[in-house]
């Protein structure tokens, strides 16, 4: 995992500034500035630490979502879609794929793009690029 984390960042050049924050991603949003843009990558992962740490998800995605309404930001969320396989067979892998479902939905629904990329090639679902 740390040499893609390595690799992303190399690609993304010395521009961006990175902050790893595998909890509370809304803290950089106050400090945000209109002509700021920001990159969440990912909601996945983010959502997978708070399910091992037995978080309070419902909780987490509302503090989460109120944090996006109220950032000055223009702001990017990357995430997985995770309900077009199979349905997995042990419990916590279905509360994975549920929860990762509804936030996708709530992420979706304030968004004014979504895009969905497959086999690299991006589908736009909602809005436009």
């Amino acid at each position: 995992m740390q040499k893609k984390v390595s690799r992303h960042l190399a690609q993304r050049g010395g521009g961006w500034t990175t902050l790893e924050e595998p909890f509370d991603a809304r803290k950089v949003l106050p400090e945000a500035q209109p002509k700021d843009v920001l990159l969440m990558d990912c909601a996945t992962m983010w959502l997978t630490n708070h399910l091992l740490a037995d978080h309070d998800l419902q909780q987490q995605t509302e503090a989460l979502l109120s944090g996006f309404d109220n950032c000055a930001a223009d702001i990017v969320v990357v995430t997985n879609e995770t309900g077009l396989g199979i349905v997995p067979e042990n419990a916590l892998a279905r509360r994975f794929r549920e929860a990762q479902g509804r936030l996708n939905i709530a992420l979706a629904a304030r968004a004014d793009c979504v895009v969905m990329v497959a086999a690299g090639l991006p589908m736009v679902l909602k809005g436009a690029l």
